[in-house]
């Protein structure tokens, strides 16, 4: 299993750097970062800095989206950045919540978002493609540094797309069950296009809490179970319930709301309708032996990355004690 972090940038940029030196030294492969560019600061700017101050890890979005930018300028970018790194970057890409809701507007739809993945990836790498009725080439860009696709989904249709189209799924939570469920249908999209179910890759996205004091612990990953709830709501409005399992839909029944302005923010008041057992599927909290059994269960399903939400007030201490007692185990 490969381990990896997702920063929110809402940090100094020194802290940001330091925070990725840091993880790259403990072993993590990968450093994401969230693009929500009015709640907090742009992600490309903090990844190039991130790119100029590690050596190994590859960065990427964790996700942006098909509308907050025209598909040119997220090709170009990225493009740009793989000059930088030595072809180290990778696109997380989705339908778009917090940067999209909190100017008023609906995620894209799925054919937006696979349009997109397949043009910024051909842009990205070289090729030409037909953008807007006109045919589009970033001729500097180098063939030679790949652009692999991670696709953020949670309802079967996005979980068949997938399959189809991305190299990886991003799945957002940390339940075996759910993670079982979501594969079935990236699996059936694979095949259905045919390709290897088993080339995709699979990321489990949540946060941690190391910790013997299980009430703080869940304190500090609470706000991750009412982040989700957002896109399980969405589902909700698409799909009759009886098509998706109630370990996934039955918590938000409590949900009165959600504000923006305290998107994955640790005591945020979003949390208050999130159980303890709820936070306890979607998050992994306890002491170190506690995170390597769970772990070790989610690789035994078929995750190759674990993606650790790295936004719950002591990141630091997070990464010192994932990378003494917690990676080097698996």
């Amino acid at each position: 299993m490969e381990f990896a972090i997702t920063l929110k940038l809402d940090m100094p940029p020194t802290r940001t750097v330091a925070l990725t030196r840091q993880a790259e030294a403990a072993g993590f492969r990968y450093g994401w970062v969230f693009d929500s560019h009015v709640l907090w600061q742009d992600p490309y700017p903090l990844l190039t800095l991130m790119a100029a101050s590690t050596e190994r890890m590859r960065l990427g979005t964790c996700v942006t989206n098909p509308a907050v930018r025209d598909i040119t300028v997220t090709a170009s970018t990225l493009a740009t950045l793989n000059l930088i790194s030595g072809g180290r970057m990778d696109l997380g890409i989705g339908r778009g919540d917090s940067s999209r809701r909190v100017l008023g507007k609906r995620p894209t739809t799925l054919a937006d978002l696979e349009e997109a993945a397949l043009k910024i990836r051909a842009l990205a790498t070289g090729q030409e493609v037909e953008h807007d009725g006109q045919p589009v080439r970033l001729p500097w860009a180098s063939p030679a540094a790949p652009m692999p696709i991670w696709v953020a989904a949670y309802g079967p249709k996005a979980l068949r797309l997938t399959g189809r189209i991305a190299d990886g799924v991003i799945l957002q939570f940390a339940d075996p069950h759910l993670i079982r469920w979501s594969l079935g249908f990236v699996h059936e999209g694979a095949r259905e296009a045919g390709r290897d179910p088993a080339s995709i890759r699979v990321m489990a996205a949540a946060p941690v809490w190391v910790s013997d004091d299980l009430p703080a612990a869940r304190e500090r990953v609470r706000w991750f179970p009412a982040l989700v709830s957002n896109h399980v709501v969405d589902l909700l409005a698409r799909y009759d319930q009886a098509e998706l399992p109630p370990e996934l839909t039955a918590y938000v029944r409590g949900r009165t709301g959600y504000d923006y302005q305290k998107h994955a923010e640790v005591g945020s008041s979003n949390a208050a309708f999130v159980s303890d057992d709820v936070v306890d599927r979607f998050c992994i909290v306890g002491p170190p032996e506690e995170q390597r059994r769970r772990l070790a269960e989610l690789a035994a399903i078929g995750v190759d990355q674990f993606n650790i939400y790295l936004m719950n007030g002591d990141e630091e201490q997070c990464l010192e004690l994932y990378g003494s007692e917690v990676v080097p185990a698996l």
